[in-house]
């Protein structure tokens, strides 16, 4: 039997949230069935080292993302794939006007956020009207397949929803060689956020919200870098933060999450943040902001987590508070997330989608 040629699209392969999922699907899908290949624009990232060694890389040497279209359908063109599974929401978007011209493949794009809240670049929002060129989209949550349909008039069969995955094997595997952090104390409760330094992960309501609980034995370490770096620490030491630590990207987060007292995620908006998925694969209870982008679908309240408006500062610090007086069964945190999202399950949703696609 032919095997069924995919080739998946990133940026790169640094560490985040698509590169993850695509390194994880790539990785797993039936070898007697699928023959998977990544074309990264700019071959780098940490995931690179996780690919399994069948999994060919293309490398089109492409710094930026605008100037990555030409050599991207060359590729296509000379390699005529069964399937191209486009990961990225920009080059989702680019691509969306061409497919036409490739009636033997067929095309998937997975989006990241939910795109109403995420694409403001009217260049970009324009490709959307090329949208429906898809043979399938995929949505992580029900809030992306309803902002598709609202107010990109996605045709709603076109759409899928599948939701991320967790590896809890690469998880645990992190987690044997963890150790507690020194920053760590232990008269204070130890509170982790994670994720890029801009807006959209909120981080500066959380400053606002620390700045209520500056007389609580209360650690809040935020890992990550982004373009909002110096904005944030100024931020920090404007509202006299002493308790609040940046460590810049970590390498291990998990060891962070492992430890922690509590995890918050303090994003604007979501797509089915992967983050959230982890804390609980940590064992460890979770307090979200209450954006779109599938909060209500991961978390079960009281059981792995609670959701809370930090838009109100006041109430949400003292939410922390109440959640920090609680106790949680870790198994119980672990076995929430293990039975909706762990990495089998939500591979044959994939295998399911690229074998629809080919009947």
């Amino acid at each position: 039997m032919k095997k069924i040629s995919v080739i998946f699209i990133l940026p790169d392969l640094e560490t985040g949230g698509a590169e993850r999922i695509v390194t994880t699907i790539a990785n797993h899908l039936s070898r007697d069935r699928f023959e998977p290949k990544i074309l990264l624009l700019r071959k780098q990232g940490g995931y690179l080292s996780l690919l399994k060694e069948d999994v060919e890389i293309i490398d089109v040497k492409t710094e930026r993302i605008r100037h990555s279209l030409k050599p991207i359908l060359r590729e296509i063109y000379r390699r005529k794939p069964d399937i191209v599974f486009s990961g990225f929401g920009e080059v989702n978007a680019y691509l969306s006007l061409f497919i036409k011209i490739f009636p033997k493949t067929k095309f998937i794009a997975r989006e990241t956020n939910v795109v109403s809240e995420h694409v403001t670049r009217k260049e970009i929002k324009f490709f959307y009207n090329f949208y429906n060129n898809y043979q399938r989209i995929i949505a992580q949550s029900d809030d992306m397949k309803k902002d598709l349909i609202t107010h990109f008039n996605i045709k709603k069969h076109k759409i899928v929803k599948i939701n991320n995955p967790v590896d809890f094997d690469f998880i645990d595997a992190k987690l044997k060689t963890s150790v507690r952090p020194e920053s760590f104390r232990h008269n204070y409760k130890n509170i982790v956020a994670i994720g890029n330094l801009s807006a959209r992960k909120g981080f500066d309501n959380l400053l606002k919200v620390f700045s209520r609980l500056k007389n609580e034995n209360i650690l809040l370490h935020i890992l990550g870098d982004g373009k909002d770096r110096e904005m944030l620490h100024q931020m920090k030491d404007f509202l006299g933060l002493d308790q609040v630590i940046f460590h810049g990207k970590q390498e291990n987060p998990y060891q962070f999450l492992k430890h922690a007292d509590l995890f918050i995620l303090s994003s604007r908006y979501e797509g089915f943040p992967n983050v959230l998925l982890e804390a609980g694969a940590c064992g460890t209870y979770s307090l979200a902001n209450n954006c779109p982008g599938g909060i209500n679908e991961i978390i079960q309240d009281g059981i792995n987590g609670e959701i809370a408006d930090i838009e109100n500062h006041e109430g949400f610090a003292q939410k922390i508070i109440d959640v920090l007086h609680q106790s949680y069964e870790r198994d119980s945190i672990k076995n929430s997330i293990q039975s909706r999202f762990s990495k089998n399950i939500i591979l044959n949703e994939y295998e399911k989608v690229l074998l629809d696609l080919m009947k």
